[in-house]
């Protein structure tokens, strides 16, 4: 399944604006949130077929929100790739266990990510 919508949950505008035009530019449709609120709004109204997220955002993190999307049964077949400033070995770890298929550090270099992206389609 080749990825052509995607849900781009991170608290800081300049984030969603660069990820927002890199996934613009390779032909996807974006959707964003600023936190887990919007991100739950958001899925509800359209089915995204990635989600990238951020961790440390206010209110429920996207640790948090990600385990929640991954176990709610409309949703848990959405991939989630973390998009995050958390590099530590621990927090990679962390994430895939809390449902996400994938793990890259800010700043994104746009080049892998999208292989990334690729990769899942």
């Amino acid at each position: 399944m080749a990825i052509h919508k995607v849900l781009v949950v991170d608290d800081s505008r300049t984030e969603l604006m660069f990820l927002s035009d890199l996934l613009t530019k390779n032909g996807m449709a974006v959707r964003t949130a600023q936190n887990a609120d919007e991100a739950m709004k958001q899925l509800a109204e359209e089915r995204p077929d990635l989600i990238l997220m951020d961790v440390v955002m206010p209110g429920q993190n996207g640790f948090q929100l990600t385990r929640t999307i991954a176990r709610h049964p409309d949703y848990s077949g959405i991939p989630v790739i973390m998009c995050t400033s958390k590099n530590q070995e621990t927090d990679r770890v962390w994430a895939m266990r809390q449902g996400a298929r994938d793990y890259v550090t800010k700043p994104v270099d746009g080049a892998p990510l999208l292989s990334k992206i690729n990769a899942l389609g």
